[in-house]
């Protein structure tokens, strides 16, 4: 994976802003510590960090070639999995290449069919591609939303990149946050609202669509979206068909000419992943494939078992890795480098996120990447199979408002009085959620209780999922580790959208098809293991570390964050250790010290990013 940015303007000579669009690229270092390049013509400037992955000599950045006299120069962070296939395809068009990279395969898809190319990719990607003749720039960003791109659009300029940090170190650009963006911060974060870059005049192209921008302005459209029809195969073709989609995205994952490893949970998402990397590593005679778990320090004295957590992970992942002969490691995080990483985890995001589920995954990527540069992992399963409470409690399904999200009292209870009647949360974060079910693919087959079913499916995928990509991508970038989703193969996420709840429950089990479909893959007693979340630490020390951080917080004079969070309120959370209503502030899991320790990383983000609060 890489880091790329860009700035096309046509009032500038951008040969003379080497300097701005090296400074911008360099924001990106950990995103791509291998290599630093900038390219610059008339009126474009691109940069590039990489983190050399496949054709370590073969793939630099920015890539130019010249077809028929026109000229085009490739940004691009992503990795596409049907390399080999597209190139052949373009081989018998004529085309000829200098490198094994995809790189050169996608900028040569690019020439050859325009933005039809994005037909043809299989793979998780944001690039620009910037034409010298037509002086012209186009960008797209894959169809699930794994890899990132940020933009903003200003006065006969376009200014782009992997992460908003990047656009903030453009000097045409201000960390200012207006209404809209403190609606979204404390409204629903730490979700985006899509397309929104929280930052005024930043905005972020939508999983699936793609821009162009010339001396006309930019043109967005979408280029993917589910489409809703009637499934036609029967249970047991339909696992097999899952099953035979797992294992080709798995096999092509795995490609890489540096060293790839597993995040293994012991939950049935990661163990299906490294079951199925373990037999293709068999198969191809290579050694055990690496597997790797996380875990708390004094978990298994702390850990209290809930309806969300009904066991410790830990037994879970030894059972497997040994049955798999995986090759593994399990990192243990202390607590005090779990508060300490809260600071980081914000940097590398640029936002407030989701507290020590940030900042324990932050830690865990660098400690896989002492051995690896690339990793799969098992997110996006529970969106597309329906995994979640939320698919299976009727009185949650049918809340009219995001099911993750029922804290939208206590939110706006957080604003002071004069922010409350500014931003009319309710109906701000109301609106957002309207606008995703009205754009939900409808079927006409659907019963009342189908069709809200598949505007739930809808919802996760364009909210719940992305955010849980955008941490996944912040997170391991921040460690210099590529992390590739399988889960989110767009083949196998159109194929389940339209499999009928019946069916995706098969023997009344969550994600019932799925756990069908790797029988014979994994042990019994994993196959149907109840799903337990991303682990949390149960030790009390946690709950105390953050406390004191947000006395700090609390001690302050003049901080940014009660420009609009009541200090008082904030307060009494922090002395009662949560909301007293004991909802969680976001998914399942996030209440008590998490939801303190966001408003600790919003602290910091306010200032870190001396972010100016504009009040219209």
């Amino acid at each position: 994976m890489c880091g790329i940015t860009g700035w096309i303007d046509w009032r500038k000579d951008m040969r003379s802003e080497k300097a701005a669009i090296h400074k911008m690229a360099n924001t990106l270092n950990k995103r791509g510590p291998d290599d630093l390049r900038t390219w610059t013509s008339t009126h474009a400037g691109l940069g590039h960090a990489r983190l050399a992955v496949v054709d370590l000599e073969g793939g630099i950045q920015p890539m130019t070639r010249a077809v028929n006299h026109k000229e085009y120069t490739l940004v691009y962070n992503g990795e596409l999995y049907n390399t080999e296939d597209i190139r052949k395809e373009l081989l018998k068009r004529g085309h000829t290449f200098s490198s094994h990279s995809d790189t050169e395969v996608l900028l040569k898809s690019y020439i050859e069919w325009g933005s039809g190319c994005l037909e043809h990719f299989n793979g998780i990607f944001a690039f620009a591609i910037w034409n010298e003749q037509d002086q012209s720039l186009f960008m797209a960003r894959d169809r699930l939303g794994v890899k990132p791109l940020f933009y903003a659009v200003l006065n006969g300029a376009l200014v782009f990149g992997s992460e908003l940090k990047a656009l903030l170190a453009n000097p045409k650009i201000e960390a200012v946050v207006d209404r809209e963006g403190i609606a979204d911060i404390m409204g629903l974060a730490p979700s985006r609202t899509p397309g929104h870059g929280i930052f005024k005049q930043i905005s972020e192209l939508r999983p699936g669509h793609m821009l162009s921008y010339d001396r006309n302005g930019a043109q967005i459209s979408r280029y993917w979206s589910l489409k809703s029809k009637e499934h036609t195969e029967d249970a047991e073709e339909t696992a097999e068909h899952i099953r035979e989609l797992l294992y080709d995205i798995v096999d092509r994952q795995l490609f890489a000419d540096v060293p790839v490893g597993m995040f293994l949970s012991g939950g049935l998402d990661s163990s299906a992943l490294t079951a199925i990397a373990a037999e293709i590593y068999r198969e191809k005679g290579k050694q055990p494939i690496r597997s790797y778990s996380i875990d708390y320090d004094e978990n298994d004295k702390y850990f209290k078992s809930s309806a969300f957590q009904p066991n410790s992970d830990a037994p879970w992942i030894k059972k497997i890795s040994e049955e798999l002969n995986t090759n593994h490691r399990n990192a243990i995080i202390s607590i005090d480098t779990l508060a300490e990483q809260l600071i980081e985890a914000v940097n590398v995001r640029d936002l407030p996120g989701m507290a020590d589920v940030d900042s324990s995954l932050l830690w865990f990527c660098k400690e896989i990447k002492e051995d690896v540069t690339v990793g799969l992992s098992g997110e996006c399963a529970d969106e597309i199979f329906g995994g979640y409470p939320w698919f299976h409690n009727p009185e949650i399904m049918n809340i009219d408002g995001f099911p993750w999200m029922r804290s939208i009292n206590e939110r706006e209870d957080l604003l002071t009085d004069s922010w409350r009647s500014k931003l009319n949360l309710k109906e701000y974060v109301y609106s957002q959620y309207k606008k995703t079910i009205n754009e939900t693919p409808k079927f006409e087959g659907d019963t009342k209780e189908e069709a809200r079913r598949r505007e739930i499916s809808y919802l996760n995928i364009i909210w719940f999922m992305t955010n849980l990509l955008d941490r996944k991508d912040r997170m391991s970038m921040g460690a210099s580790l590529e992390v590739r989703v399988p889960f989110s193969d767009h083949r196998l996420v159109e194929y389940v959208w339209n499999i009928p709840w019946e069916m995706k429950s098969y023997g009344d089990k969550e994600k019932g098809i799925l756990r069908k479909a790797l029988e014979g893959v994994l042990p019994n007693d994993v196959l149907y293991r109840k799903k337990s979340p991303y682990p949390k630490t149960h030790h009390p020390k946690y709950a105390k570390t953050v406390s004191l951080m947000m006395d700090k917080v609390l001690e302050q004079k003049d901080a940014p964050l009660f420009e609009f969070v009541d200090k008082k309120k904030l307060k009494e959370i922090n002395e009662t250790g949560g909301f007293d209503t004991g909802k969680p502030y976001f998914g399942q899991l996030m209440a008590g010290p998490q939801l303190l320790a966001h408003f600790v990383q919003m602290d910091h983000w306010l200032k870190h990013y001396q972010i100016k609060i504009e009040d219209k």
